[in-house]
């Protein structure tokens, strides 16, 4: 990971945690036990606080920033999807952001809520918890069933053992220069992707 302090404060990562080579991390910056931070990712704790509590993930080229004197909070066991921004925002415990959506300043996702993918929610937005976000600008359209909320903890599940993958098996190495005849596939979890369960 690439960390730097700013005005003598440094970001923070817990032992538990996997943040990514290529991620940064400045500043005011806080990343709790069992965290994942993808590629990419942007961490820049230069003006607000950026906090990832207790199993939060932040995938592949996210971004988190906020004004001066802000806190932009992923709680416990959050989930934050390829290429999102947060900016100021909280997301409630359990709850996931939709690859490349844009929370904005003062937003409050609530616990267990889901936001689709490219969604944008405008400054000041709060839903209640097990809310399903969707559209530019973004609107709750219904809430989560237990089954849903079930698929999104899963995933979440499948993120904390990635985390642990990491910090076991990671390393940077060549690539090779042809397959193999034997290339052995990966076993991980059995999580699919929403539309395959929704029956």
């Amino acid at each position: 990971m690439q960390v730097y302090s700013i005005d003598g404060v440094t970001p923070v990562v817990d032992s538990t945690a996997f943040v990514h080579p290529t991620a940064i991390l400045i500043g005011d910056v806080i990343v709790g036990p069992r965290c994942y931070v993808g590629p990419g990712a942007s961490l820049r704790g230069d003006f607000g606080r950026l906090v990832l509590e207790e199993g939060a993930n932040v995938q592949d080229t996210c971004v988190l920033h906020g004004f001066p004197g802000t806190d932009t909070v992923v709680e416990k066991d959050g989930h934050v999807g390829h290429g999102a921004v947060l900016h100021g925002c909280r997301v409630g415990r359990n709850a996931l952001i939709g690859m490349n959506a844009v929370i904005m300043d003062g937003a409050v996702i609530g616990e267990e809520s889901i936001v689709a993918a490219c969604a944008f929610v405008k400054a000041a937005f709060s839903c209640e918890r097990r809310s399903m976000v969707v559209g530019t600008p973004a609107k709750v359209i219904r809430a989560l069933s237990d089954k849903e909320v079930a698929w999104k903890s899963a995933g979440t599940a499948t993120y904390q053992e990635l985390t642990v993958r990491c910090l076991n098996t990671m390393e940077s190495v060549e690539a090779l220069t042809e397959v193999e005849a034997d290339r052995p596939r990966l076993k991980v979890g059995e999580v699919k992707p929403k539309y395959q369960t929704d029956t």
